[in-house]
């Protein structure tokens, strides 16, 4: 394995088990906030006492991303080029919509106040989430197009999941679901990442063992 392949599958690593890692202990510094009821963004806003930590690694995490999308693109290209470039270009969105501009960028401790940079917040995000949700499904295409069926029927079963998550996330803050489990955004946000990133997790340690 080359130089670039190589730290390119370990800062995907870093990046997405990162991302649930370092907000969980983030979360333990501040004690109004709610991992359960709570978006993981929100460890961000003005209020945080972990703002700056938080807002430092998201632009870190965007940047890991960013570095892991050439290891990628030369796994994945020759079996398919153009499904290749989808998914690296969803990637790359991700990680400036809903990484990157999540550290310049906060929401604000109530969803009621809504700044400039709570709107670009909001619309970088929504936009990364939803490309990135049909990364695993693009993965289970490119791993049968290339024999590798174990890893497809686990990709495609982690697309199901993280897609009822997502769905989850979206209804979790309509006002008819106030006061029951559906209100619990935080936790729907969390295992709607988990499953998204278990594909490229598990190929990212394959790669990296071969």
């Amino acid at each position: 394995m080359d130089f670039l392949a190589k730290y390119g599958w370990l800062a995907l690593i870093i990046a997405m088990i990162g991302d649930l890692v370092v907000s969980g202990v983030l979360s333990l510094f501040y004690k109004e906030y709610s991992g359960k009821k709570m978006s993981i963004s929100a460890l961000g806003n003005p209020s945080s006492p972990v703002r700056l930590p938080f807002n430092i690694w998201m632009v870190l995490e965007g940047i890991l991303f960013l570095v892991s999308i050439p290891a990628v693109y030369k796994c994945y290209h020759p079996v398919s080029g153009g499904l290749t470039v989808t998914v690296v270009g969803f990637i790359a969105i991700f990680a400036i919509g809903a990484c990157v501009f999540t550290g310049f960028f906060s929401v604000n401790e109530s969803k009621e106040v809504v700044t400039t940079a709570s709107k670009i917040h909001g619309v970088g995000s929504v936009l990364g989430f939803m490309l990135f949700l049909f990364v695993p499904l693009f993965i289970a295409i490119l791993s049968f197009k290339n024999s590798e069926n174990t890893m497809g029927i686990i990709s495609i079963v982690c697309f199901v999941i993280s897609l009822v998550f997502f769905v989850l996330f979206v209804m979790s803050d309509k006002p008819e679901f106030k006061g029951t489990i559906i209100q619990n955004e935080g936790l729907w946000q969390r295992l709607n990442l988990a499953f998204m990133y278990l594909p490229l997790i598990v190929i990212s340690i394959k790669r990296l063992t071969e």
